[in-house]
């Protein structure tokens, strides 16, 4: 389904995304180190990467295999980057795959996926690109950006695995070629950067993760998240489905502000980081985790919700070393608003909560 496109018909359309500036100068970098039938490409590739165990290969030259992609659909043109990984590989020439579509199984359901590029070596080795607008400065890059774009490679590491089984002679190297603007400039730089443990790591993720055809039968008969239904009958049909929010989530699903807005509504502890959620126990809602700390912030007037956090608090009072330690933690707030400068906002020291 279209996330993006869910979000909005929901109410709580994904406000987040790359800037434009940001596209148009990675882009204009991209065209830059592929420029000249990827001659700066391929030459990168062979200073950093190497041209194989022997070494014997010679340098890529100008007469380096660019093979055109194109192809209908992602299926079609996973198959054509199939079909090209073939013949670059028979050839044993220096092939250069620009944006090849590349297929990877996760739990039982393809998933297409794009890299920038994919260098096929004379002795029939394969080498992911990663091509990074974050500069390199004097040799090293941020090293959280870094990361992230090792654990990027990985997964097209996998992907090409499975096309290297079905053919003799191919390997898919572990090593990924980054490439990054220097210093301040916009000339481009690379570093070999190990995946090893990063698709180890990946791989097993991957294994653990449960089939699309078991979480589908766990679904309500009919179930159906067509962006086209009104946003009453969305709302319903996301809510079938199990959430467990995180402010983590704001960076990566498009989903994130709507199970905000529901975790906010069913006051869960999870909103305010999953380290919070640990910590509270079995204290799952700020209401209880308030009233335990000493009764101070419990819910004020009658009502069922008041009288079950008070209750929590009561029965935890003896037991629970979480409530005990609110209450320890509410304290110590307590006396140190107490011993505050007179500047202290009076709203401040009202309450330790």
């Amino acid at each position: 389904m279209d996330k993006t496109a869910l979000a909005a018909a929901l109410g709580s359309p994904a406000a987040f995304g790359q800037s434009q500036f940001a596209i148009v100068r990675g882009n204009s970098f991209e065209a830059k180190v592929k420029g000249d039938g990827g001659a700066e490409l391929l030459r990168l590739v062979y200073e950093h990467i190497g041209a194989g165990p022997g070494g014997a290969a010679e340098p890529p030259g100008p007469d380096a295999l660019v093979p055109e992609l194109t192809a209908a659909g992602p299926q079609g043109r996973a198959a054509r980057t199939a079909l090209a990984l073939r013949d670059a590989t028979a050839a044993g020439a220096w092939t250069l795959l620009d944006h090849p579509m590349l297929a990877l199984d996760v739990a039982g359901s393809p998933a297409y996926l794009e890299p920038d590029a994919v260098v096929v070596h004379p002795d029939g080795r394969w080498t992911v690109v990663e091509i990074k607008s974050f500069p390199m400065i004097d040799g090293a890059a941020d090293a959280a950006k870094v990361g992230a774009a090792a654990r990027q490679a990985a997964v097209y590491v996998l992907a090409l695995e499975t096309t290297a089984a079905k053919l003799a002679g191919a390997e898919v190297g572990h090593t990924v070629l980054l490439v990054c603007p220097k210093d301040f400039s916009n000339l481009p730089t690379a570093a070999a950067v190990d995946v090893r443990r990063e698709r180890a790591v990946t791989r097993r993720q991957l294994e653990r993760l449960t089939r699309v055809e078991e979480l589908a039968g766990a679904l309500p008969e009919g179930l159906s998240f067509d962006p086209a239904r009104s946003a009453e009958e969305l709302t319903e049909a996301v809510s079938a489905v199990s959430a467990a929010y995180a402010p983590e989530c704001l960076a990566a699903c498009e989903l994130a502000f709507h199970c905000r807005d529901r975790a906010r509504g069913a006051d869960e502890v999870t909103a305010l980081g999953r380290s919070v959620r640990g910590e509270l126990g079995a204290l799952t809602t700020v209401e209880a985790a308030l009233a335990a700390a000493a009764g101070c912030g419990a819910p004020a007037g009658p009502g069922p919700v008041a009288e079950a956090a008070a209750a929590s608090a009561s029965a935890s009072a003896s037991e629970d070393p979480t409530a005990a330690a609110l209450r320890y933690a509410a304290r110590l707030r307590a006396e140190a608003l107490e011993q505050a400068p007179a500047r202290t906002r009076p709203e401040a020291a009202a309450c330790p909560c």
